[in-house]
């Protein structure tokens, strides 16, 4: 299987999100990853619900929402309802996660859990066979167009053998600061998903930046 790509909307330009959108319906790209930050769990706000059903309208693949949000488990229907297709919970902000698992499965969603740069992969020991997708922060999460932190690569690695030896279905996904550079050594050590976002919609050419991702 070939990597996935997820282009991060984070990035786009939204004075002109319909055109964005487009390009990503018309690219290789598999996801549109969608960012949606409170402020408090994070230092930024993003989008909520209604962008997110907008999106979804035009939307022809999947779309992929992380939440860096506090009590994630208060909103997984209402974003089922925008049109989530993957929801993705931090496991820093969950307090009761195997529950929060079962319900954004539910709805018919892939789970996913995503872990900060300073949370060990170990914390997902008891819990690896209820996650669909595992998302790897290689950035601090908050912002786009940060710097790759390379210990990333050592916390996929130690996942991959950890999903190995529990025989686990689960995928792993990366996000912050993927090029060329950083996605071939992801892919190298195990990674099935990759998020761009500055590195994709800050390219001359999106479709083609896509692409050569796909071919890592």
């Amino acid at each position: 299987m070939s990597v996935i790509i997820s282009p991060s909307l984070l990035s786009a330009n939204f004075l002109n999100l319909g055109k964005d959108i487009e390009i990503v319906n018309e690219s290789s790209a598999d996801w549109f990853h969608i960012d949606v930050m409170d402020g408090v769990f994070v230092p930024n706000i993003s989008y909520g619900m209604s962008i997110i059903s907008q999106i979804k309208s035009m939307a022809r693949k999947p779309l992929d929402v992380h939440l860096m949000i506090v009590q994630p488990e208060r909103y997984i229907e209402q974003f089922h309802k925008a049109g989530a297709d993957i929801l993705t919970v931090h496991w820093e902000a969950s307090t009761h996660l195997h529950r929060t698992l079962q319900c954004i499965k539910s709805y018919g969603m892939k789970a996913g859990v995503a872990l900060n740069p300073h949370t060990p992969v170990n914390v997902l020991e008891d819990i690896i066979q209820d996650i669909d997708i595992v998302l790897i922060m290689s950035v601090n999460p908050g912002f786009g167009g940060q710097s790759f932190i390379e210990n990333s690569l050592h916390k996929v690695k130690k996942l991959k053998q950890l999903i190995r030896e529990t025989s686990a279905k689960t995928w792993i996904e990366v996000d912050g600061g993927v090029n060329l550079k950083t996605g071939k050594e992801l892919t190298e050590a195990g990674a099935d998903a990759l998020v761009a976002g500055s590195f994709v919609f800050g390219s001359e050419n999106p479709p083609a930046t896509i692409q050569a991702l796909k071919q890592l």
